[in-house]
């Protein structure tokens, strides 16, 4: 599936590979539906497909032309390099809005997956009674899992690892958020937080000539966690991505019909309405070893329309759809 491109299709790739890490460390929210609704899923999957034996020898053998040429080096550079990338600046930047506008940020995002539901079915075609029941399964899957209790922090390797495997989900799997899910594994600030924040440090002070950090034993259990975390979710991107491959090619309605269910049902996580519940025990809210409350789940309520607030996050919504109409819009233009 190599594909010649232009600098400004390059560009274009980079972008969606920009939205796609953005989307992915954001709980609720899964960066497989931005490659659905960009139109990238299917050579996503198909890239990574490619990464099997052949590929590497291919690489042992010292043909690296041959071998970037087969596994779409091109397309995997730029989608994986924008994903890395956002999460170092875009996704510092999201992490500054959930703080301090959190109900208007997962308000858009709402508004995204209404409008991504629309931009995925609207073509579907045949909604007979198999695709129908397939539907319905991805659509409680979806609403389930918002419903799970999450567990607590567990940093041994091998967990980590797991959650590697699991958490990468939410690229392969639309409708499938790995961060939400990294949450229910009690995971998701030690991951995606503090041990990718360890990291930039490192990073910064080996660049400035401090190479000190290197002999920090803290330092160094994260950086070990977040290597293993990085093994398991290449490992997982291979591994997913070869089975989603095969049921693609032989059921691919049905397939495409559980993805609008899971999209659709991921709106029970993305729902801006709501508050944490903490654990308690004897009345005491329970801490994790960074001293912070450990959340049970979440409690969703209906918003108080005499509220300024909610009104905005309604005027949010109505953006966060209107944005998959214009990528929708464009699409059809650009066809």
């Amino acid at each position: 599936m190599h594909k010649e491109r232009s600098f400004i299709d390059k560009v274009y790739l980079f972008l969606k590979g920009l939205a796609m890490g953005a989307a992915n460390k954001v709980p609720g929210v899964s960066g497989g539906t931005v490659s659905f609704v960009f139109g990238f899923y299917e050579e996503l999957i198909y890239s990574f497909r490619k990464v099997n034996l052949k590929a590497f020898k291919l690489l042992f053998n010292g043909r690296f032309k041959s071998f970037y040429r087969y596994i779409n080096g091109q397309f995997l550079l730029l989608i994986m390099g924008g994903s890395i990338f956002s999460y170092f600046s875009i996704s510092l930047v999201l992490d500054y809005f959930l703080v301090n506008y959190e109900l208007y940020v997962w308000s858009w995002f709402f508004g995204m997956i209404i409008g991504s539901i629309y931009y995925i079915g609207k073509d579907f075609g045949d909604w007979n009674l198999k695709n129908i029941f397939s539907l319905i399964i991805g659509a409680s899957v979806g609403i389930g899992i918002s419903f799970l209790t999450p567990a607590t922090e567990n940093d041994n390797l091998w967990f980590v690892f797991l959650c590697g495997i699991i958490g990468v989900s939410g690229m392969t799997l639309p409708g499938l958020s790995g961060s939400f899910i990294l949450i229910l594994l009690g995971n998701y600030v030690l991951l995606l937080v503090d041990s990718v924040n360890v990291l930039f440090n490192v990073i910064t002070s080996l660049l400035s000539g401090n190479f000190n950090v290197l002999s920090d034993p803290i330092k160094v259990r994260y950086l070990k966690i977040i290597s293993v975390f990085t093994v398991g979710s290449a490992f997982g991107l291979v591994s997913i991505s070869h089975v989603l491959g095969y049921v693609l090619k032989r059921w691919n309605q049905i397939v495409n019909a559980v993805i609008i269910g899971f999209i659709t049902g991921s709106l029970g996580i993305v729902w801006p309405w709501k508050k944490a519940i903490y654990l308690k025990e004897n009345n005491n809210f329970l801490i994790d070893k960074k001293g912070n409350k450990i959340i049970e789940n979440y409690e969703r309520f209906i918003p108080d329309f005499s509220n300024s607030e909610t009104w905005f996050a309604l005027f949010y919504i109505v953006i966060g759809i209107l944005l998959i109409l214009v990528i929708d819009f464009y699409g059809r233009k650009k066809k």
